[in-house]
C-alpha cells in the first residue's frame, strides 16, 4: 500500500465546460454566503453562522466527482459542502433563517445542515464526528457491497483529536471507501495550526496508519479536483482511504460578528484574498482564451440573481409550526413480523429454560439471519465469540465484516455505528462492559441520540448498544457501572434493562427491529441464570412493565438482579402476612407509569428497589410520576431503597455492604407497612 505523502498538480486538460461548471458553483457558494453574511448582520440569523467565503475550491473539487449515492459529511463550516452536493440556495438560507423549508425544516441553523435525499449527511458543531461517521457509511458500503464513497471535509482542529487518530486507523484496517478531506485554514477557531500540531504536515500523519497522503494547494480548484478524481477513483475500486490536505485561508471570521485580529493580521487576510480561488480560475480561463471576460461577467450576475432569490425566498418562508418541536425524537414504532408473537407478560411455566446467555445468543442470530444489513462490532467479539458468549458461533456462519472485532476505540466504533446507521445498515455494538462506552459518550449523546431528530426523521438511528452493568463478582469501580439512569435523561435513547431470560430475548428481538437507537444492558450477574424461553418467534415492545408477582399490601418496584432479590423478599414476608405485588419496568425508556399506577391504586403503598444511586436516579423519576399520578392512592409516603453513593469497591464484604439484598429489602416493606 502506498503511503507516501505527496503533492498533488492541477488537472491536466480539464475541458473548458468543466472549468466553467465549477467556476459557477464557486461563485454560488461566495455569493451565498455574502448574502448570508449581511443576513446575520440584519439579525435574520439567530444563531451563529460559519462561512466558507475563501474555500470554495474544495468543496467543489471534491464534490464534482460524488455520485447521488455518495455520502458527505461535514463539521460547522459546512455551507459549501451542502451547497456543493446539491442542497439548493433557497433550502439553504431557509434554513439559517429558521424557516419551515430549511433543509433541516429550521432544527439546525447554521451548523446542523441535513439534505439525505442529495447525500449530505449532516453538518455538526462538535469537531470530529463527520470523520467516523464517514468511516461508518464507508462499512455500510463494503457490508452491502457497492461502489459507494463517503467524504469527510473537516478543518485543522480536528486532526488534534481522537476521532481523527480512531477514524483512519479503522479505515485502514478494513479497507473502506473513504475520503478524509482536511481544510487547512492555520488556525482551529483562533488557536494557530502551528501552535497546536507538533506534526505541522496534516498528510504526513497518513503514513502512520497505511495510508496514501496528499498535499494540495486548497486555493486551486483544478489541483483539487484532480487529486480528489485519485483518490475517489481509488476508494471506488477497492482500494481503501486516502487523506487530502487541503492548504487554504478562511478570509472572513471564524464566525459572523465575532472579532478576527487578535490572533492573526489584517495583512495576512489580505494577503489571502489575492489567491482566491475564484479570481484564479477566472484569471486562468481568460488568460488562456478559454472563454471572454463577458461571459463569465454574465455567470457571474445569474449567480448573484439566483443567490438574492434565495435570501428573499428565505425571508418570505413561514416559521415551523410550534407544535411540531417534539416531532421525530423518536421513530415511528415498527409493525411486528408477520407470524411474530408480541408479549407483555411471562411465559407458562414448563417447556424448555435456556440461560440468559443462550436466549439472547438465539435472538441475535435469528435476526442476523434474517436481516443481512445486521452487522456486530466489539472487542473480541468475532472468532472468540464475546466476552459473555454474546456472539458464539457467528463468526463461522457470517465472517469477519458482519462480525467486526475491533481495536480498541471505544469513540471510534460507537461514532462509526453511527454512520453505518444513517446510511442504511443495522449496527450492533457490543462493548462488554458499560463502563468502557463511556469514552463513545458524546457520540451517542450529541449524534445517535439526536441524529433523527435534527434530520426531522428522514435519517433512521438503528443502532444497538449493548453491554453488561451491575454490581458483582469484585470487578470493582471500573467494570461495576450501571448508566441506565443517565441514559434515560436523553430524548432519542430507548434504555432497556431486562431481569430474566425471556425478557431478554424478546427485548432484544424488538431492539433488532426498531429504529430507535437502543441501549441494552444485561445485568452481568444474571448472565447465567435461566427461565421459560418458548421457541416461536415472539417480542416484547417497549414501555410494558411486567407484573411479576401479583399482591395487595405493597407495591414494589424493581430492575435487573433487584427484581430476584425482591422475589426472594416477598417470599419471606408471605409468611408474616404481607402480600408483595412485583413490578418490573423492563425499560427505563420509555418507562412504563400505567402499570405501576394501576398497581398503586390497589395496595396504596409504594417502594422502589434500585442497586444504582439514589440522587437523581430511577427510583426518583417513579417516585415523582407516582405522587403525581397517584397521590390520593397512596396510604403512606414513597420510600425508595438504593445502593450506596459511592464508587464500586473490590473487597467482597465492601462490596456486599453498598447494595440492597433481600433482607434488606424485606425490612423496608415491613417498615413501610408500618407506616
Amino acid at each position: 500500500m502506498a503511503t507516501a505523502t505527496v503533492k498533488a498538480r492541477a488537472g491536466v486538460g480539464l475541458e473548458t465546460d468543466r472549468r466553467l461548471d465549477l467556476y459557477r458553483r464557486m461563485q454560488t457558494i461566495r455569493r451565498c454566503e455574502e448574502h448570508l453574511a449581511r443576513a446575520h448582520q440584519r439579525g435574520l440569523v439567530h444563531g451563529a453562522c460559519h462561512t466558507y467565503v475563501g474555500e470554495e475550491a474544495i468543496a467543489v473539487g471534491v464534490c464534482d466527482h460524488l455520485r447521488a449515492a455518495d455520502v458527505v459529511f461535514s463539521t460547522h463550516r459546512g455551507h459549501g459542502h451542502a451547497l456543493a452536493k446539491g442542497v439548493k440556495p433557497r433550502a439553504l438560507a431557509a434554513e439559517l433563517l429558521g424557516r419551515s423549508t430549511g433543509c433541516s425544516f429550521g432544527r439546525g441553523g447554521s451548523m446542523h445542515l441535513f439534505a439525505p435525499e442529495v447525500g449530505m449527511m449532516g453538518t455538526s458543531g462538535i469537531v470530529g464526528p463527520c470523520i467516523l461517521q464517514a468511516a461508518g457509511a464507508g462499512y455500510s458500503f463494503k457490508l452491502l457491497k457497492t461502489d459507494g464513497v463517503a467524504v469527510a471535509f473537516f478543518g485543522d482542529g480536528a486532526v488534534n483529536n481522537g476521532a481523527f487518530h480512531e477514524g483512519l486507523n479503522m479505515t485502514s484496517i478494513w479497507k473502506l471507501p473513504v475520503l478524509f478531506v482536511c481544510e487547512n485554514n492555520e488556525f482551529a477557531t483562533e488557536v494557530p495550526f502551528d501552535y497546536s500540531s507538533g506534526q505541522p504536515c496534516v498528510a504526513a500523519r497518513a503514513a502512520g496508519y497505511g495510508l496514501p497522503g496528499v498535499e494540495v494547494d486548497g486555493n486551486d480548484v483544478t489541483a483539487v479536483w484532480e487529486a480528489a478524481r485519485q483518490a475517489v477513483e481509488r476508494a471506488r475500486a477497492g482500494g481503501g482511504a486516502t487523506l487530502i490536505e487541503c492548504k487554504t485561508y478562511r478570509t472572513r471570521p471564524h464566525a459572523e460578528g465575532m472579532g478576527d485580529y487578535s490572533y492573526r493580521t489584517r495583512e495576512d487576510v489580505e494577503r489571502w484574498k489575492t489567491r482566491c480561488p475564484i479570481q484564479r480560475l477566472r484569471r486562468s480561463l481568460v488568460e488562456q482564451s478559454a472563454v471572454e471576460a463577458a461571459e463569465l461577467d454574465a455567470i457571474d450576475e445569474q449567480v448573484e440573481s439566483r443567490a438574492a432569490e434565495a435570501l428573499a425566498f428565505a425571508e418570505s418562508s413561514p416559521w415551523p409550526d410550534p407544535s411540531t418541536a417534539a416531532d421525530h425524537v423518536y421513530a415511528e414504532p415498527a409493525r411486528a413480523a408477520a407470524g411474530t408473537v408480541t408479549s407483555t407478560s411471562r411465559p407458562p411455566g414448563g417447556g424448555r429454560e435456556l440461560t440468559w446467555m443462550k436466549a439472547t445468543l438465539e435472538a441475535l442470530a435469528g435476526e442476523m439471519a434474517a436481516n443481512p444489513r445486521i452487522f456486530v462490532m466489539g472487542e473480541g467479539i468475532g472468532k472468540r465469540g464475546g466476552n459473555f458468549a454474546t456472539t458464539t458461533g457467528l463468526f463461522d456462519l457470517y465472517g469477519p465484516v458482519r462480525l467486526c472485532d475491533t481495536p480498541i476505540c471505544e469513540r471510534g466504533f460507537v461514532g462509526l455505528a453511527c454512520g453505518a446507521a444513517m446510511t442504511g445498515t443495522r449496527p450492533v455494538v457490543d462493548f462488554m462492559f458499560a463502563d468502557f462506552v463511556l469514552d463513545g459518550i458524546g457520540e451517542i449523546l450529541n449524534q445517535i441520540a439526536k441524529i433523527q431528530y435534527m434530520s426531522n426523521g428522514r435519517l433512521k438511528m438503528p443502532v444497538l448498544l449493548r453491554g453488561c452493568v451491575g454490581i458483582g463478582h469484585s470487578a470493582a469501580t471500573h467494570h461495576s457501572g450501571n448508566y441506565y439512569t443517565m441514559y434515560g435523561h436523553f430524548p432519542g435513547l430507548r434504555v432497556v434493562v431486562p431481569s430474566n431470560a425471556y425478557d431478554a430475548r424478546g427485548l432484544l428481538k424488538h431492539a433488532l427491529r426498531c429504529d430507535d437507537p437502543v441501549l441494552f444492558l444485561e445485568h452481568r450477574e444474571l448472565l447465567g441464570t435461566k427461565a421459560p424461553v418458548p421457541e416461536g418467534d415472539y417480542e416484547i415492545e417497549f414501555g410494558r412493565a411486567a407484573v411479576v408477582r401479583e399482591g395487595s399490601d405493597v407495591t414494589v418496584v424493581a430492575l435487573a438482579k433487584m427484581v430476584h432479590e425482591t422475589l426472594r423478599a416477598a417470599e419471606t414476608l408471605a409468611g408474616e402476612g404481607i402480600s408483595v405485588e412485583l413490578i418490573d419496568p423492563r425499560t427505563v425508556s420509555p418507562l412504563d407509569t400505567a402499570t405501576i399506577h394501576e398497581s398503586l391504586r390497589k395496595t396504596g403503598r409504594l417502594l422502589i428497589v434500585d442497586e444504582d444511586f439514589a440522587p437523581f436516579g430511577v427510583g426518583a423519576e417513579v417516585a415523582a410520576r407516582m405522587a403525581d399520578l397517584g397521590f390520593d392512592d397512596l396510604d403512606a409516603p414513597i420510600h425508595r431503597l438504593n445502593g450506596v453513593h459511592t464508587p464500586t469497591p473490590y473487597s467482597p464484604p465492601l462490596e456486599a455492604a453498598i447494595i440492597p439484598n433481600a433482607s434488606a429489602i424485606a425490612e423496608a416493606i415491613r417498615a413501610l407497612i408500618r407506616e
